[in-house]
């Protein structure tokens, strides 16, 4: 299935982007669509800048990397559909098959760690919304790493 909305970007001052409209995707594996909502900020893929890793996997896949990395902020699924997902858009992305096997074990071998660490990226990437609420349907997960009092 395909991107139903095409991603509209912008670039900020610190390299960071963000998203200007919703950016949505309709997973085959999914009654409905994942959507990423406007304002959303992202580093995109965070391929590291090491000649042979960027030449592989580097500025490409913009879109599903957008996907990703809400999925893995928000995280309203476990780990491995997320990356499933990111690896089925880059498919509908029509990113080629060996570039989108690359990333995908890229994502596998050493997203461990961003996904454990979501609550402080959140709150780096997105400080607004951890203050005042993510908007939409997004889970309402802290970005603090720690639980709240009670």
């Amino acid at each position: 299935m395909p991107f139903l909305t095409p991603l509209q970007i912008e670039k900020l001052a610190d390299g960071r982007w963000k998203t200007l409209a919703p950016l949505i995707y309709q997973s085959a594996e999914r009654v409905v669509p994942w959507k990423v909502p406007a304002e959303f900020v992202t580093d995109l893929a965070s391929v590291p800048r090491l000649p042979l890793a960027y030449l592989l996997a580097g500025n490409t896949a913009h879109a599903p990397a957008v996907l990703h990395d809400y999925l893995y902020q928000t995280q309203p699924v476990d780990r491995d559909v997320a990356d499933a997902v990111f690896l089925e858009a880059m498919r509908d992305d029509n990113v080629p098959a060996w570039r989108r096997r690359v990333m995908w074990a890229a994502v596998r071998t050493g997203g461990w760690y961003p996904w454990n660490q979501h609550a402080a990226r959140r709150a780096a990437l997105n400080p607004i919304w951890c203050r005042e609420g993510w908007p939409e349907a997004t889970p309402s997960s802290r970005c603090s790493p720690w639980p709240a009092d009670t």
